[in-house]
């Protein structure tokens, strides 16, 4: 398949499989991910010091509710800023070379790159269509990949050639 989109860095995966894009996440994306967390209820706890309402503090409840969503928000930050590595959107030097690792080491077990799954094809390219730069729309609604299908999109020279390999 052909790349969705021209960008300055090689695409990886136009469809990354959840748990590949947890997995590839850099520290960068934890220390923002934490940052998210914590500013929701830091937030709150400032408003409840400086702008104090008079009645009974609500401070405890408050900062549970806010720390929740601000937890989600920056799992989806971070997610979206990974995703975004594999869609070639920012520099993914390091991505690459854990893509072709683990490509490689996939093929020596001799397992498929991007899994088996149960369900018939003509589910598989539906779930395809609907998480296809799903991360981009994380305003919205938040879709991830959970299923694995053949229906990948990456730059040439991401996956070694079977011929390259035979060479060496």
């Amino acid at each position: 398949m052909r790349p969705l989109h021209e960008s300055d860095y090689p695409v990886i995966d136009t469809d990354p499989i959840f748990s590949r894009v947890v997995r590839y996440m850099r520290p960068l994306d934890y220390t923002v991910w934490a940052a998210t967390a914590a500013s929701g209820p830091a937030f709150i706890y400032w408003l409840d010091k400086y702008h104090y309402t008079g009645g009974k503090s609500q401070l405890p409840r408050a900062m549970k509710i806010v720390g929740a969503f601000s937890t989600i928000g920056g799992f989806l930050t971070a997610y979206q800023m990974s995703s975004a590595r594999f869609f070639g959107i920012s520099e993914n030097a390091r991505e690459i070379r854990k893509y072709r690792e683990e490509y490689l080491r996939l093929k020596a077990e001799g397992k498929p790159m991007h899994g088996q799954s149960s369900l018939p094809l003509s589910i598989q390219r539906i779930s395809s269509s609907y998480s296809t730069g799903a991360f981009l729309n994380f305003d919205v609604i938040p879709i991830f990949n959970f299923i694995n299908h053949p229906f990948h999109s990456h730059s040439k020279g991401i996956i070694p050639d079977e011929d390259e390999d035979d060479d060496e």
